[in-house]
C-alpha cells in the first residue's frame, strides 16, 4: 500500500503519480530540474598525452610576383647530352652570326683598312720617317690580311651583341627564374663594353705605343719598313685584349651573381687586384714606359670598382634595400659641373682648345 500512495509534493502540490521503485528517480528528478547523479564507472587506464606539436609557421602571404615561386621552379633540368646539343647549337648559331657580319664587312674592307693603317702613319709621321707606308713581303701577304683577318676582326666587333647572347643562352638554363631577367642587361652592358674596350685600344693605348715605339728608332740611322702582318698582329692583339680587359665588370657581376665574391670582400683585398691589374696591363700595353702604364691601368683600376659598385647593388637588392639614387646623381652633377668649370677656366685664362684627339685639350 505504501507503495501505492503518492509522495508529498515538496512544493505543495500534487505528486504526478505513484512512484515506481525502478523509474522514481528518473522521474522525480526530470520533473523539478535536478541532475540524475553520475554513475562512478571506473575508467581504463589511459596512455600517456603525446606532447603538443608545435604550431607551424604562418604561410606567408603572396603578393602575386614571381619571386615568390619557389627558386627550383624556375630552374631547368637537362641532361648531360642535352647540355651538348646545346652548346652544338649556340656555337653554329654564333659561327652564323659572325659569317653575316663577315660578308658585310667585306664590302667595307677598303675602307676599313684605311682606318686601320691610320695610326702606322701618323705615328711615323711624328716620329719623322720620310715615308709613311707599310710594306708587304709576299705576294698572299695583303689579301690573308687585308680580305680576310680584317673583315674577321670586324665581324667580331659587329657580331659581339648576338655572341653574347649566345653565351647567356647557354648558361641561362643553370639559372633561377628572376636571374634570367638580367639577359637584356648583360648582352647590352657586354657587348658596349667590348666595342668601347676596342675604341680605346684604337685611339689611346695603340696609337700613343706605337708613336712611342716608332720614336725610340729615329734618329738612330734606322728606317722603318713595318710589314702589315707584323702591325696587323699587334693591332689585333691590342684591341682584343683591351675588349676583353673592359669586360671586367661583367666578370665580377657574374662571381656576385653566383655568390662566388661579395662587394665587401672586394673592397677589402682592393689592393691585391690593383697589383693584378698593373701586371695585366704591363702585359697588354705594347710599351714598357710608365706613361703608356698607366693610361692602360688607370681605366682598368676604374672598370674594377664599378664591377664592385654593380655587385653592391646586387647585394643591396638581395638584402631588399634601395640604393639613394637622387643623391647620388646630385654628386655627380655636382662633380661634373666643377670639372666643366675647371675647363672652361683653363679655356678662358690659358688658351687652350678642344681637338678631336688625346688628349683632347691643347693651345
Amino acid at each position: 500500500m505504501d507503495s501505492e500512495q503518492s509522495k508529498p509534493d515538496p512544493t505543495g502540490q500534487d505528486s504526478p503519480g505513484p512512484v515506481n521503485d525502478a523509474t522514481d528517480s528518473y522521474t522525480y528528478y526530470d520533473d523539478y530540474g535536478y541532475e540524475q547523479p553520475a554513475q562512478e564507472v571506473a575508467a581504463p587506464p589511459s596512455e600517456p598525452a603525446p606532447p603538443p606539436a608545435p604550431p607551424s609557421p604562418p604561410k606567408p602571404e603572396s603578393s602575386g610576383d614571381e619571386d615568390d615561386e619557389p627558386e627550383e621552379d624556375g630552374m631547368l633540368r637537362m641532361s648531360f647530352l642535352e647540355h651538348l646539343e646545346e652548346l652544338r647549337a649556340r656555337i653554329l648559331s654564333a659561327l652564323m652570326g659572325i659569317g653575316v657580319a663577315f660578308f658585310a664587312s667585306i664590302y667595307f674592307t677598303s675602307d676599313l683598312w684605311q682606318i686601320v693603317q691610320t695610326p702606322a702613319r701618323r705615328a711615323l709621321q711624328e716620329a719623322g720617317f720620310t715615308h709613311s707606308n707599310l710594306v708587304v713581303n709576299s705576294p698572299t701577304e695583303a689579301f690573308s690580311i687585308v680580305w680576310v683577318k680584317l673583315p674577321i676582326l670586324c665581324a667580331t666587333f659587329i657580331a659581339s651583341p648576338w655572341l653574347l647572347y649566345q653565351v647567356w643562352a647557354f648558361i641561362a638554363p643553370g639559372l633561377y627564374k628572376r636571374e634570367r631577367r638580367w639577359a637584356v642587361p648583360f648582352v647590352i652592358c657586354s657587348a658596349g663594353l667590348f666595342v668601347l674596350g676596342g675604341l680605346f685600344a684604337y685611339f689611346v693605348a695603340f696609337r700613343f705605343g706605337l708613336t712611342f715605339l716608332l720614336g725610340i728608332a729615329y734618329g738612330q740611322d734606322i728606317d722603318a719598313l713595318i710589314s702589315i702582318t707584323e702591325y696587323f698582329d699587334l693591332f689585333v692583339n691590342i684591341t682584343l685584349g683591351m675588349g676583353l680587359v673592359f669586360e671586367l665588370p661583367i666578370l665580377i657581376f657574374f662571381l656576385a651573381l653566383l655568390r662566388i665574391v661579395t662587394p665587401q670582400f672586394l673592397v677589402r683585398n682592393s689592393r691585391y687586384a690593383i697589383l693584378i691589374i698593373v701586371i695585366i696591363a704591363a702585359v697588354v700595353t705594347p710599351t714598357p714606359d710608365v706613361i703608356n702604364l698607366m693610361m692602360v691601368s688607370v681605366p682598368m683600376v676604374f672598370l674594377y670598382f664599378s664591377g664592385v659598385f654593380a655587385a653592391y647593388l646586387l647585394w643591396l637588392s638581395r638584402e631588399g634595400r634601395r640604393f639613394p639614387w637622387p643623391v647620388a646623381l646630385a654628386i655627380l652633377i655636382a662633380i661634373l659641373a666643377l670639372f666643366g668649370g675647371g675647363v672652361y677656366y683653363g679655356m678662358a685664362k690659358f688658351g687652350y682648345k678642344v681637338i678631336g684627339e688625346w688628349p683632347f685639350l691643347t693651345r
